[in-house]
């Protein structure tokens, strides 16, 4: 799964399951195969979600903590997966695995 695709995926799926919009773009520069995952900017104070739509978020992806500004998703198909997965609602297939210090 390409970046694109993967952007494209986890948006639809994160409308579907909450009825809201949300900003899921790719990074630039050397950061560009990353995917940052957040409120869209109408609904941001001060470059931050507020703290109902970083729970949502958090409840939507199955993490176990709080988003505050946005989720990262690193630059890797398995990551890529993992997150479409997790936007879906359903267990990841695949983890993402670690590749940098």
């Amino acid at each position: 799964m390409d970046r694109d695709e993967a952007i494209k995926t986890i948006r639809a799926n994160l409308r579907k399951r909450s009825g809201k919009a949300w900003s899921v773009t790719g990074g630039r520069g050397t950061g560009w195969g990353w995917i940052h995952i957040s409120a869209p900017p109408k609904r941001r104070v001060n470059g931050c979600m507020t703290p109902e739509d970083g729970m949502e978020l958090a409840h939507l992806l199955d993490l176990h903590r709080a988003v505050h500004q946005y989720e990262s998703v690193p630059a890797s198909s398995d990551y890529y997966r993992e997150y479409v997965d997790r936007s879906a609602g359903v267990a990841p297939t695949i983890y993402g695995q670690r590749y940098w210090d």
